[in-house]
């Protein structure tokens, strides 16, 4: 953790990357934090002759507390990718003057998509002449995680979203993402203090939020292989390091999202009817709209509005939420992140199905098709503006109003003896006063009141 590095989280001004310095809790945070995100180990020992089976230390994960995950460079950053926000002239003169001062005074090189280099509006732009020519551009069937460096989003969340989509074989270079979109839930910085921003990203050691992504395959057939599930892990993650590992035979479409994979009925009027495996073993049949399987980063996003719990980011698991299920009790659930999902259509569905990854790819499904799902090896490193708790709950609070509203009053009013509280009405101006009568144990005893209607308060 920092503090235990002997490093704070905060700026030299100590207050620039606080978005909400009159949050309470941040207070906790100004010099970094002295828990782990994670809980302590548990006690492995149960009563006087119970414990847990010892394990080979081959078997032994070791898992970086979050609240420890700060960048590093290990030579200086050369290349930058810059996503901009396309279809919006607003974000014109903020890319202009980032990669402006990216090319002259940081001697960056800027990848930007193909796209951005033939909108007519950005070429008409009078300050485009000091950066034309000197802009990079790829396709996106090119493999760029050797060529970026790290990546800077100008825009809101879909720019955060398309750019996970570009590196779907390798690691993702780190992201900034700048708030110049409608919501900005995942992204946190300010433009306005870009070159400040950009100059921590650069120097390294800045907070980063790993955020996990699925990794989904489309196959056009299903076998249940309970029993072979582990060997076939344990084949996948030796095979994992040389990224070489062929895709199975069967396989009709892949794909790494960030937010959620949806499985749902599509244009058919029918429900859907789709059978749920975990690790191999049937969990249950859905039948209602769909299925949304999410990340806790997409638990914020179409999971909430279909009413599944939000979690941190840093919440090892996936979430399994229906969208309108025909039983009031199928509720949300999560499951470890582990594990392997198995949605399947049936062959005695009456429709096919349609699968959307993160709102895009949308295909149908045929009967006996499913789709596989699990946790990719390859997260997403968001760069934090203050750490990786108070980013998320300044996003719950400012961009979703979580929990907002006008606190409750208290107790303290000029009152006295039994009270009687007159409820004024439209009757009430002919003189036919209703009465609410209020036991005196609810409020102190005080100096009597004279109530708008001139009379005091009569004892019943």
């Amino acid at each position: 953790m920092s503090q235990a590095n002997g490093q704070s989280d905060e700026t030299k001004d100590g207050s620039k990357w606080r978005r909400r310095s009159d949050v309470g809790f941040r207070k906790g945070f100004r010099d970094g934090r002295t828990r782990s995100i994670y809980a302590q180990p548990p006690s492995t020992s149960f009563g006087p002759k119970a414990c847990l089976k010892k394990v080979p230390q081959s078997q032994i994960m070791q898992v970086t507390d979050p609240s420890s995950q700060r960048l590093q460079w290990k030579t200086s950053p050369l290349t930058v990718l810059i996503i901009k926000k396309i279809m919006d002239v607003t974000v014109l003169p903020p890319f202009i003057e980032m990669a402006t001062w990216l090319i002259q005074e940081k001697n960056l090189v800027i990848y930007v998509q193909a796209n951005v280099l033939e909108d007519q509006d950005l070429l008409d732009h009078i300050g485009y002449d000091v950066i034309k020519g000197k802009l990079k551009t790829f396709k996106e069937c090119d493999e760029l995680s050797d060529k970026i460096d790290f990546i800077i989003c100008l825009g809101g969340d879909g720019t955060l979203l398309y750019a996970s989509s570009l590196f779907q074989e390798g690691s993702i270079p780190p992201v900034m993402a700048f708030n110049l979109g409608s919501l900005g839930f995942l992204t946190p910085f300010d433009f306005q203090e870009f070159k400040e921003s950009i100059e921590s990203l650069l120097q390294g050691q800045v907070a980063v939020t790993l955020r996990s992504r699925l990794k989904c395959l489309v196959l056009d057939s299903f076998e249940s292989n309970t029993n072979g599930l582990h060997q076939e892990r344990k084949l996948e993650a030796t095979k994992e390091k040389d990224k070489k590992k062929a895709d199975p035979n069967n396989m009709r479409f892949k794909c790494q999202v960030l937010n959620e994979a949806v499985i749902d009925r599509g244009p058919s009027p029918y429900l859907s009817n789709l059978d749920l495996y975990l690790d191999g073993r049937i969990v249950t049949t859905v039948q209602g709209d769909g299925l949304i399987i999410s990340t806790p980063t997409g638990s914020t996003a179409y999971a909430a509005a279909a009413g599944a719990t939000m979690l941190h980011p840093n919440v090892p698991a996936i979430l399994v939420t229906p969208i309108c299920p025909h039983t009031l009790s199928f509720r949300p659930i999560v499951v470890p992140a582990g594990v392997e999902l198995k949605v399947v259509v049936p062959e005695d569905a009456r429709h096919t199905a349609w699968v959307a990854l993160d709102g895009k790819n949308r295909q149908e499904l045929q009967k006996g098709w499913c789709v596989r799902i699990t946790t990719s090896v390859f997260p997403v490193a968001s760069v934090c503006r203050t750490d990786q708790v108070t980013d998320w709950f300044d996003s719950l609070v400012e961009c979703m109003h979580w929990n907002t509203r006008q606190r409750q009053k208290d107790f303290k009013r000029e009152v006295s003896n039994p009270i009687q509280v007159l409820v004024v009405s439209q009757a009430a101006k002919q003189s036919d006063i209703s009465r609410l009568y209020v036991p005196s144990s609810l409020f102190p005893l005080q100096q009597s009141k004279t109530y708008a209607s001139g009379r005091s308060p009569v004892k019943h």
